[in-house]
Order: C-alpha cells, then structure tokens, then sequence
C-alpha cells in the first residue's frame, strides 16, 4: 500500500450528501478522482507538447483517437493498439 497523508478540505454540503449516498469510502473515491484528474492534466501537456512539437492534429487523427477511445465498429482498441502483444 502506498503512504498516504491526511489533508482537510471543503466541499459544498451538497457534494458531501451526494458522495456519501455513492460510497462509504469517501477517501478512496476522493483519491480516484484526483488520479483521473491529474492524468486529464498530464495528458493534456503531452499533447500540447506534441502538436508543439509536430503540428495540429489532422482530422483523421482525431477521428482515429476517438475510435480507439469510444470504440469503433470493426476496430478492437485493446488489440488494435501498436504497442498491444
């Protein structure tokens, strides 16, 4: 298990009502959230860093993202992928 550190925060009593209603681990379901967050973060700078790097998307790499991402009629992302063995 990895280390973990106790923080506070503050949230509208709403969101706090709605979470508890979702989980009983209010910590853990907190912790995913800020792990997806953080990945959205760094994928974003990759990507910027790259059309820096190379230039914009073309539509049709866009199109080919968004079907490896939301599935695609005849394309299996899971073994689709370059890096898949």
């Amino acid at each position: 298990m990895s280390k973990t550190t106790r923080i506070t925060v503050t949230l509208p009593a709403e969101q706090v009502d709605e979470l508890r209603k979702l989980t009983d681990n209010v910590s853990g379901y907190v912790a995913d959230a800020v792990a997806r967050r953080i990945r959205h973060e760094l994928i974003g700078e990759e990507l910027l860093r790259h059309q820096e790097e190379h230039g914009a998307f073309t539509d049709e790499e866009l199109a080919e993202a968004r079907g490896r991402i939301f599935g695609e009629p005849g394309r299996d992302a899971a073994t689709d992928h370059p890096d898949a063995a």
